[in-house]
């Protein structure tokens, strides 16, 4: 059952301390509610030139990104079941408001944002909320898009965008580690702002959370988790290039370049699939991706591909926990290198990176599900 929190009220964020303990869910629904640590922002290591700072708390669970242009931030969620908004009314690069739009929605991970209205992913239904901004402490009922998406929540919360073909892209994970699932699982979806002309985009998808678009070729670029239970090292997690509609990404029967599953190959079958532009980090849980379209940071990050990587959650070594950055030449050649480290301290991990965000001026916003709180990533120089 939605509840529009009718008479919601602003939470004032005010003076940010340093030490924050939010309550949130864990990545595995049903898990038993868990303090986070407190924040280290000392112990993140940034380029040089760059700063991070708190833009929001109280957001317990932030996941996705969205802005409308008057520049309120929308947050989605997974195990809390929760939208938010923030407001940076006097532009100093910190929320001073968060309003708490919508609760008891199911795994609503994934927002989007145009013509006025906040699009919103829970498992098996699209959400449109009408008029929002004008609404933020009383939000309208939403109208239901569509709600035919399969129910199974094994990878159902889902990241949305709409394409420059102004269609909403859709994501349906595989319900599974690793099995061999028909339309419309393992796919990329799109259709119509108003639910209707679902088609299938792409196939072969075992789990993507994060996806865009190059700015000037309009393709689409996707992260997508690796399997489970082939090691630690194996398989890696991919950067995948869609470059248009109808190619298969592999999955289930092979992985990154030509690793052939060991339950579902098929002879042959990884020469048909599209093999990623980039192998990641095994099991580093990449999702959310952006390419930087600003202008205030360095030349060198302008259009490349810039990536949250949530961190493991079943290798012996941790991985992730990180932003990353995949730079593309002209030639289509890639390269990946850490971008902030630090989330992650020895075998404990204090943060979890989700989503990134653009803003107008060029500086970065960042999602932590675990420590329930928006950081704003900026350059000022060396």
């Amino acid at each position: 059952m939605i509840s529009s929190a009718p008479n919601a009220q602003p939470i004032l964020v005010g003076v940010v301390r340093p030490a924050v303990t939010v309550v949130l869910l864990t990545l595995l629904f049903g898990t038993p509610l868990v303090a986070a640590p407190e924040l280290q922002l000392d112990k993140l290591v940034l380029p040089e030139g760059f700063s991070i700072s708190i833009y929001a708390t109280g957001v317990a669970n932030a996941r996705s990104l969205a802005r409308s242009p008057t520049g309120v931030v929308f947050i989605g969620t997974q195990g809390a079941g929760k939208l938010y908004a923030v407001v940076d009314g006097d532009g100093d690069g910190q929320a001073e408001q968060v309003f708490t739009i919508a609760e008891g929605l199911n795994m609503p991970n994934g927002v989007a944002w145009r013509d006025g209205a906040l699009y919103v992913a829970e498992v098996n239904r699209i959400l449109r909320f009408d008029d929002l901004e004008d609404h933020l402490s009383d939000p309208p009922e939403p109208v239901v898009l569509i709600d035919s998406l399969p129910t199974e929540r094994h990878h159902g919360w889902k990241f949305i965008r709409f394409g420059p073909d102004g269609r909403l892209y859709v994501p349906v994970g595989a319900p599974c580690n690793i099995c061999d699932v028909a339309d419309p699982y393992a796919a990329i979806l799109s259709m119509k702002p108003d639910g209707s002309d679902l088609q299938v985009f792409a196939r072969g998808v075992r789990n993507t959370v994060g996806f865009d678009w190059h700015p000037e070729t309009g393709e689409l670029w996707f992260t997508e988790n690796g399997r489970d239970m082939m090691g630690d090292d194996v398989p890696p997690d991919e950067l995948n290039h869609a470059p248009e509609a109808g190619l298969h990404f592999g999955y289930p029967f092979c992985h990154g370049n030509g690793i052939e599953d060991p339950e579902k190959a098929e002879p042959g079958g990884c020469d048909a699939q599209r093999p990623p532009a980039q192998e990641l980090a095994p099991h580093s849980a990449a999702v959310g991706m952006r390419f930087y379209t600003g202008s205030s940071l360095p030349e060198s990050y302008h259009q490349q591909i810039l990536i949250a990587e949530h961190g493991s959650w079943n290798r012996r070594d941790k991985s992730g926990y990180r932003l990353t950055v995949v730079r593309v030449d002209d030639s289509g050649e890639t390269s990946y290198e850490p971008f902030v480290e630090g989330w992650l301290q020895g075998k404990s991990a204090w943060g979890r990176p989700v989503d990134l965000l653009v803003l107008p001026d060029g500086s970065l916003l960042v999602s932590d599900d675990r420590q329930g709180v928006i950081y704003r990533l900026a350059y000022s120089g060396s």
